[in-house]
């Protein structure tokens, strides 16, 4: 049986991407991402917002990517999958961690705060919201899409001079 592991977050950057390379050349960039939910208190009928951080791992082309245009404050969609780890702290204690594994990504929102030039300091549209999946570096951008053909000239059909006035 196939099974998944998959998590797809909607959220906002946290901080600026911590980005470092390993020994093999790897870019790997971190970033923490806040996702919010609202929920009605049954007590008090009162709206209560409640906010989950995610830690999220961006590795090769993809890291690059996510240092570049992530940004503190800045919305973004990330997929990816679930990693669970372990570590003992300086205190001896161990603690469990919970990261995402990042295989694709997408800036939302407009070019606000990007710095630069009159054009916001943005990339072009066609990477203003890069979308790459891990291990195979970034995907291109979609080609242009060509004007659709025009419709076939019409055959006549003998009813082409009569008015629109049908009874019926």
């Amino acid at each position: 049986m196939a099974s998944v592991n998959k998590v797809i977050l909607v959220g906002n950057c946290g901080r600026d991407p911590e980005i470092r390379y390993l020994p093999s050349g790897q870019a790997v960039a971190n970033v923490s991402v806040a996702t919010s939910s609202r929920r009605k208190d049954r007590n008090s009928g009162e709206m209560i917002e409640e906010t989950q951080w995610h830690r999220v791992t961006f590795y090769d082309r993809l890291a690059e990517i996510a240092g570049e245009y992530v940004k503190k404050g800045r919305p973004i969609y990330v997929e990816g999958r679930l990693k669970y780890g372990k570590y003992t702290d300086q205190a001896g204690v161990e603690r469990n961690t919970v990261d995402i594994i990042a295989t694709e990504m997408q800036l939302l929102g407009g070019r606000e705060g990007m710095g630069g030039g009159d054009d916001g300091g943005a990339p072009p549209r066609s990477a203003a919201a890069p979308r790459a999946a891990a291990g195979s570096g970034a995907r291109p951008a979609p080609a242009p899409r060509a004007a659709p053909a025009p419709a076939p000239a019409r055959q006549p059909t003998g009813f082409d001079d009569m008015d629109d006035d049908i009874p019926f």
